[in-house]
């Protein structure tokens, strides 16, 4: 996974000195470092976020090295492995890109072919943190009810072989377990993905996992498991071969899978780990009692607004959300749908939310971090109910229009059908893909009916939404005007106040 041109030898612990001037590295004697955190879901995201915080932590407090884990695929553990787990993460702006070395990131495993070892890891005394990006769809729930799916393949393997877990819950349920049996105080339960109360919810779905399991069990997760809430907030696109080409050129060595992200990062983290933390405060992360209203701001007006531009600038043929942004009349039904119809959902005294509304047009516009939207696109059926929809709940149950929240589901839909402004497939990535495609065979172009066989799909609206003939008769309208008149111009017709 190194650069297809590469020469070089590969970046290595034993090789650092051999970093060209002006690349950043870490500055602790990994050998002194002990495990104190698993990550499930060790992707880009993680180790340009979270892991880049505890990298800055581990000169002062050597106990927080982090294990990850890769539950579906080994390509992180094959690319890192022979690094010992170093990468370099690429910051970019339009004044160019700075190179750091990540030393946090101790080893990676791969869950399906080491999950025994991964297990008894986490059962060690050492691990007091157990954290998650897994995307929504790793929680193995109901994304509009926030629930344990309990018709899950996943769950109903985990229920039925619980010592050899398939998910990221069953993985936790058994760690725990196995903890309680050696009378070890749980570890605490760190979720980083977007999902609305990522706290609660991680603890319900956990808790219902357990409770399944055992009830004595599901009462010890209830009682003794402390699962702080967090928001994370930085955008790391995925990494390609030209990114590998310039970390080459950075480092003066190859790394087979550098990072690529911008130069804003936010974290913002309950404080409720009973078995200790990092000084995670310390590398500019904020601790608060209750993360909810933060979240909410950033799945409210960062994931909704960039998912609404993903599915229509996709469609009207932009490749990168920066060019999308640079659109007069996208960057318009941007601000307008956050300043206009997200903000009033949001109560946050003391919070500028238009200089935050601002801030991500200007991060959404850098031209260096090329954010594809297609990537953005993925998954949509579990990002809408966080992303939009409860936006869209809050504003109908005030009698407040929708205009520009629905477009960006409308755009989802038509984004949905597969096929492209050209008549050519889409790449639809998506847990949902098989029951859209049959969607779209059934019903072809007719507005109303694919509207409604849309809203059917309960897992994405749920009950309420789809009894609202408000909000069906303006996807109604926006749909058909994507399908006649295209993106650009749908877009362009609602920027302007016309329909």
């Amino acid at each position: 996974m190194t650069s297809p041109t590469s020469t070089l030898p590969r970046l290595a612990p034993a090789r650092l000195a051999e970093l060209r001037p002006g690349c950043e590295t870490y500055r602790y004697d990994r050998a002194a470092l002990s495990v104190g955190i698993v990550h499930l879901g060790i992707g880009a995201f993680f180790r340009a976020h979270a892991a880049a915080y505890v990298d800055s932590l581990l000169a002062g407090d050597p106990a927080w090295g982090i294990v990850g884990a890769s539950l579906r695929r080994p390509d992180t553990k094959e690319a890192l492995e022979p690094q010992q787990g170093l990468y370099s993460l690429l910051v970019r702006d339009a004044l160019g890109t700075r190179a750091r070395v990540i030393g946090s990131v101790l080893e990676v495993l791969d869950a399906n072919a080491e999950r025994e070892r991964l297990l008894a890891l986490m059962a060690s005394p050492s691990v007091r943190i157990v954290s998650l990006t897994v995307t929504e769809k790793g929680y193995c729930h109901d994304p509009a009810t926030g629930r344990l799916d309990r018709a899950h393949p996943d769950i109903v393997h985990d229920l039925a072989h619980p010592e050899a877990p398939a998910s990221a819950p069953g993985l936790i349920v058994e760690a725990l377990a196995r903890r309680r049996r050696a009378g070890l105080p749980p570890f605490a339960v760190m979720s980083c993905d977007n999902l609305p109360r990522n706290g609660h919810t991680v603890r319900r779905i956990v808790g219902e996992l357990a409770e399944l399991r055992d009830p004595d069990l599901g009462r010890h997760v209830a009682e003794h498991v402390a699962f702080p809430g967090t928001m994370i907030d930085r955008i790391v696109p995925a990494t390609t071969d030209a990114d590998r080409e310039e970390a080459e050129a950075l480092l003066g060595l190859a790394d087979a899978w550098p990072v690529v992200t911008e130069p804003f990062t936010q974290w913002v983290i309950e404080d409720d780990f009973p078995q200790g933390r990092p000084d995670f405060a310390a590398a500019g992360a904020e601790l608060v009692g209750d993360v909810v209203p933060f979240e909410k701001m950033k799945l409210r007006l960062l994931n909704g607004t960039h998912s609404t531009l993903a599915y229509l600038g996709y469609l009207a043929g932009f490749q990168f959300v920066s060019d999308v942004v640079a659109a007069p009349s996208f960057r318009r039904l941007a601000r307008e749908l956050m300043t206009e119809e997200a903000i009033p959902t949001l109560h946050m005294p003391g919070t500028d939310l238009v200089y935050y509304s601002d801030r991500l047009l200007e991060r959404f516009a850098n031209p260096a971090l090329k954010h594809r939207t297609w990537q953005i696109a993925m998954d949509g059926s579990q990002k809408l109910p966080q992303r939009l929809l409860g936006t869209i709940t809050d504003r109908l149950d005030g009698g407040q229009p929708v205009e520009r929240l629905a477009l960006g589901v409308a755009g989802w839909m038509r984004y949905a059908l597969g096929i492209d402004e050209a008549g050519r497939p889409i790449d639809v990535r998506d847990p949902l893909a098989g029951r859209f495609a049959a969607i779209a065979a059934e019903h072809g172009r007719d507005p109303e009916r694919l509207v409604d066989a849309f809203l059917a799909l309960r897992e994405v609206f749920g009950t309420d939404l789809p009894g609202r003939p408000a909000f069906r008769a303006v996807l109604v309208r926006h749909l058909a005007s994507l399908l006649e008149r295209g993106a650009a111009a749908t877009v362009a017709a609602v920027a302007e106040g016309r329909r």
